[in-house]
């Protein structure tokens, strides 16, 4: 029993009812309980690659989910103004793993140069394709298969529809479109049923809350507590807006954009038809006001001043819920927590969450406890590798220019893995050493894009790596160059892609 639609309810409907046949007669039983009235929020439109996999595996045409979602490929993150604010400032975080990362210490060489490109446009291909606005793959390739490794922007409330729709027609899901009025319990304490204003007492074994931030069911009426995280992360507060393009050719960008402004940051993202733009910030270091002028300001070199929407406010606390799994009931989504979508992990961890419940259904309703256990452990470590990995754009800032950036440097604002982890990264990059799950939310590889395109710098007694190793280095640097090149002569130019694809649809395997 899911209880609230959106993109957190019909994905995890659609990941459960795929794997466990919800359209057979003696398939499970999927019921998604949704609300006519209450709007999602609509404003979470980035994927990670990770979204390729769950498409694929719900049975999801990718040229239909492009057609119907309003969907353009990302290729990465592009971060600006984030380490001094001057106009030149700017580096990428590409899906792309560096040219022999698993093979030589690619940092070792890169800083042994005398004079250097940017660490990421050094190692890796993808910066130069998100430049030059390329797609990553070709007309010819198939669904889901990649040139490049990509995710999705796509029109969150149009993809919650397209789930709807496709896990009511093809995957058996049912749906009942209800007001939640109460929640009945067990004598154990377990959720026996939820009241619904037209359809009575619906009994259920397991329910997910997807009831987003208000948790109807594990934070109202289990009661589990929310661990906030304002201390770390200071941002809570957000302006939405989308704006449409000057014409119909314009350039799509293939990767998110992230703009540092005084107290927070703007996304910026291109659909098709759109782009989704949008100011987080803290309003304990801005006023709505000033953060609204800071927005506008940054859309008003693209579109006519009079041609902007008004804004739409969102507020949030960051943070999460103490457990995510409590006696019958687990929270995917928003119910489970929320922190500024600086890397795009709200939609991830609701697909890692899906999974994991699916992959790991409990048996009966002793074993459900044992899930819980293991799946609390799993979220908890999850949840602080995110707030570690998003501080980290933070803490290496050289901007003072506001209380804000002066404040994200603080050592009582870091977490104690995120320093010690600092500290030890003084003297070796980031490899798998540093992280022992099998399944990290973010790999290494990351950490490296980020802390190098922050200007990060190792100490200088970092012992000399080998001649050898620093010449297989320089090998991987022109391999790199060199796919560039193909790519760059190969690719297709991101919307052309697009285009081609509504037309046409993409070859299936």
């Amino acid at each position: 029993m899911i209880v609230g639609g959106g993109t957190a309810g019909w994905l995890t409907a659609g990941v459960i009812a795929a794997e466990h046949r919800g359209a057979s007669p003696d398939g499970l039983r999927v019921t998604v309980i949704e609300s006519p009235d209450v709007p999602t929020i609509g404003v979470g439109e980035g994927t990670w690659p990770t979204m390729r996999d769950t498409l694929r595996r719900i049975g999801v045409a990718e040229a239909d989910f492009i057609r119907e979602c309003d969907a353009s490929f990302k290729q990465g993150s592009q971060f600006r103004r984030w380490v001094d604010g001057g106009a030149d400032d700017h580096y990428f975080h590409p899906f792309v793993l560096p040219q022999g990362y698993t093979e030589v210490d690619l940092v070792a060489a890169w800083r042994a140069r005398d004079s250097a490109p940017a660490f990421a446009e050094l190692v890796s291909v993808q910066p130069h394709l998100c430049n030059r606005g390329k797609a990553p793959k070709q007309f010819a390739t198939p669904e889901y298969a990649a040139v490049a490794n990509y995710a999705y922007h796509l029109d969150a409330g149009r993809f919650g529809a397209f789930l709807q729709r496709h896990c009511t027609g093809r995957l058996g899901v049912q749906h009942i479109a209800d007001h939640v009025v109460a929640i009945r319990s067990h004598d154990n304490g377990d959720i026996a049923a939820v009241q619904l204003k037209e359809h009575g007492a619906v009994a259920g074994d397991l329910f997910i809350d997807c009831t987003g931030m208000k948790s109807l069911l594990l934070g109202g009426h289990l009661g589990v507590p929310f661990v906030s995280q304002k201390h770390v992360l200071f941002c809570d507060t957000a302006l939405a807006v989308q704006v449409p393009y000057s014409t119909a050719d314009t350039p799509i960008v293939p990767h998110t954009v992230s703009t540092a402004q005084s107290s927070g940051w703007v996304w910026d993202i291109g659909l098709p038809t759109r782009r989704g733009i949008g100011h987080v910030y803290s309003s304990a270091h801005t006023s709505d006001d000033a953060a609204e002028r800071e927005l506008l300001r940054y859309i008003a070199g693209s579109v006519g001043p009079d041609d902007i929407p008004a804004p739409r406010k969102l507020s949030f606390q960051p943070g999460y819920r103490q457990t995510f799994w409590q006696r019958n009931c687990v929270a995917v989504g928003l119910s489970a927590g929320f922190i500024e979508p600086l890397e795009a992990s709200a939609i991830a961890m609701v697909e890692l969450s899906a999974n994991w419940i699916s992959d790991q259904l409990p048996a009966d309703r002793e074993d459900m406890d044992r899930v819980a256990r293991r799946f609390n452990d799993a979220f908890s470590y999850r949840w602080s590798r995110v707030i570690d990995f998003l501080k980290l754009h933070y803490v290496l800032t050289r901007r003072t220019d506001s209380a804000f950036w002066r404040d994200n440097v603080q050592p009582e604002s870091i977490p104690g893995r995120l320093s010690e982890q600092l500290a030890r990264w003084r003297h070796r990059p980031p490899s798998r050493y540093d992280f022992e799950r099998v399944e990290e939310v973010f790999p290494s590889a990351s950490y490296q894009y980020v802390l190098y395109g922050m200007g990060f710098e190792p100490a200088a007694n970092v012992t000399t790596r080998r001649s050898d190793s620093l010449q297989a280095a320089e090998g991987y640097f022109r391999e790199a160059a060199q796919l560039t090149a193909k790519m760059l002569a190969a690719l297709p130019d991101h919307r052309a892609l697009i285009n081609h694809i509504h037309r046409h649809g993409l070859p299936r395997i």
